[in-house]
């Protein structure tokens, strides 16, 4: 069971104990589950990896309603709070607005707007443009204002380290915690220095992007907590393993005509219901449960 119920909450119980909120990006329902069996006190819908699903490039091209309904998904089977990629707000302020009730109904505990323009690319990539900051504070302010939840937090990401630099990048931070913004995710820093600079001048919780190939280092956790980050996320670490695994075992099974080599490296049969939970289906239809799994499976 999750120790707490919102983000801020988590964020605050973390804070008390010198400690990392940390977010791991559920691929599916079923990486929720396991997210949740494995400790963590909260999980990250990412973007990126809904579109790698879709065998789209983050481009912009999914949309807030795509993004809600694998939300609502994962909301389902786990009680961690949830943190989402919601992209740009998918269009204007007022749509900005609907995307945050959207997330609210499915079941979500915040999400983050970035202030790229469309079509929007990965945060680490080079040639991003950035909307303006008046226009990102309105789109901001509108989507706070939209909230019907209170305990809904409200991330705002800036890219704006790699077109306009730190500086920059700071100044847009605190002009989106001041329209409303309660959280900061300052994406593609640098270094630990930037990490440290972008602690110092902004007062809100904020957010550490650990994704893998990207343009700033994989600080552990003691790291980040040293520097006073609140958030560590690792959005597409869990795809990025599970597609490894895949390739692997297609060019296994295409080269010698069978998976038995396979076996040891795979989620065994037994092991896939329990996380199902095959017999608590039962209690409600003792003839889904009625079967005995062979040895070893």
């Amino acid at each position: 069971m999750a120790k707490f119920r919102t983000l801020a909450e988590g964020i605050v119980a973390a804070g008390d104990q010198d400690r990392l909120l940390r977010m791991p990006g559920a691929i599916n329902p079923y990486s929720a589950r396991l997210i949740q069996e494995a400790g963590f006190e909260a999980l990250y819908l990412s973007g990126a990896v809904l579109a790698a699903e879709l065998a789209l490039p983050e481009l912009g091209l999914t949309s807030s309603t795509e993004i809600a309904a694998r939300a609502q998904q994962i909301a389902r089977v786990t009680d961690l709070p949830a943190l989402t990629d919601a992209d740009t707000g998918f269009g204007e302020p007022m749509n900005a607005a609907r995307t945050v009730q959207l997330m609210e109904d499915a079941g979500l505990a915040g999400l983050h707007l970035e202030d790229q323009v469309n079509p929007k690319r990965c945060g680490h990539l080079d040639g991003k443009t950035l909307v303006g900051r008046a226009e990102m504070v309105r789109k901001v302010r509108a989507a706070a204002d939209a909230r019907r939840d209170p305990d809904f937090l409200l991330m705002a990401r800036t890219d704006a380290r790699g077109p306009e630099g730190l500086e920059a990048a700071i100044d847009r931070a605190k002009a989106y915690v001041d329209a409303g913004a309660d959280a900061v995710f300052p994406e593609a820093l640098a270094d630990e220095g930037e990490f440290e600079a972008f602690r110092a001048a902004v007062d809100v919780p904020l957010l550490a992007n650990m994704t893998e190939f990207g343009k700033g280092p994989l600080l552990d956790t003691a790291t980040l907590e040293s520097l006073g980050y609140n958030i560590a996320l690792y959005p597409v670490t869990l795809f990025r393993l599970a597609m490894g695994a895949v390739e692997d075992g297609l060019r296994t099974l295409a080269a010698e005509g069978t998976q038995q080599a396979l076996l040891p490296r795979m989620q065994t049969r037994s092991r896939l219901y329990e996380v199902l939970g095959y017999e608590e289906y039962g209690a409600f239809d003792s003839a889904v449960f009625d079967f005995t799994l062979p040895p070893g499976a």
